[in-house]
């Protein structure tokens, strides 16, 4: 059955930290959509720090960013999706990540709060175009329920420890937890998750099935989503636990992954 429909994840995948969206990536993708593939994004970012790379690949679908929290449509504003995490429960995760002494981003309606301005946050505003507000006690600003809740670590061991204390505490069906980034402890309502999402859009906004859906990704985060889709593509720079999700590992995308992937499962 063909490929109709193409997710894309952002960070590792679509792009690396070093470049923006590659020639040799961007013409795959054109040359796709001038077969009628769809392309979307799916995304841990924020959705204005998403949506640059949605014009740039000229998507017309809905973008999926926050892990799957928060499926909007930039063509016409229409929120489709959106499961935040409760105020009591964002309470007690910020009160267990301030005991381990890590700092924490709090997203509420498309806006990045954090308690002070560390060197991580600073640098996760530049990478991410995000205008990073200090407020101290975020408490003080939970007036509605965030979107997401991130808290930064020093490395990947430090990560995996904390989201195995999380998970002993939390029940899949209580709350999210997975990272997009070696240093990224990331919380979300127990309904948000790339594959759900993914399911969602294939499924209820374009009448396809997972046979007609190719999803690209790098990270834990994508795990779901690569599930799911009938050719679900790891990158290169994939650890060997998300390549054992993938039917296929693409080059990284340092190689053009994304490209490969295309030109594999679409154009030839």
């Amino acid at each position: 059955m063909p490929i109709k429909l193409v997710i894309l994840d952002i960070d590792g995948t679509l792009i690396s930290k070093q470049t923006g969206i590659t020639e040799p990536v961007l013409e795959a993708i054109q040359q796709a959509q001038a077969l009628g593939v769809q392309f979307a994004l799916a995304t841990g970012r924020m959705y204005r720090s998403a949506l640059p790379y949605y014009h740039q690949i000229a998507s017309t679908l809905p973008l999926i960013s926050y892990q799957g929290a928060l499926i909007k449509n930039p063509l016409d504003g229409r929120v489709l999706l959106h499961y935040p995490v409760s105020v009591a429960r964002t309470l007690e995760v910020l009160e267990y990540f301030e005991e381990q002494s890590l700092a924490v981003h709090l997203y509420i309606n498309d806006h990045l709060y954090v308690r002070s301005m560390t060197p991580a946050s600073q640098l996760y505003g530049e990478r991410t175009g995000v205008e990073v507000q200090v407020v101290g006690d975020l408490r003080s600003i939970l007036t509605a329920e965030p979107t997401k809740v991130l808290a930064l670590t020093s490395g990947e061991v430090v990560t995996d420890q904390v989201l195995g204390e999380l998970a002993n505490r939390y029940r899949p069906d209580e709350l999210y937890l997975t990272k997009s980034d070696p240093t990224f402890v990331e919380v979300a309502n127990p309904l948000a998750n790339k594959g759900l999402a993914v399911k969602f859009l294939a499924e209820q906004c374009l009448n396809l099935m997972p046979e007609e859906v190719m999803t690209v990704g790098d990270q834990q985060n994508d795990v779901e989503m690569l599930q799911y889709a009938g050719v679900g593509v790891a990158m290169g720079n994939a650890t060997p636990k998300v390549q054992a999700f993938a039917n296929w590992v693409a080059p990284s995308v340092r190689e053009n992954g994304v490209a490969a992937a295309i030109q594999k499962f679409i154009l030839s």
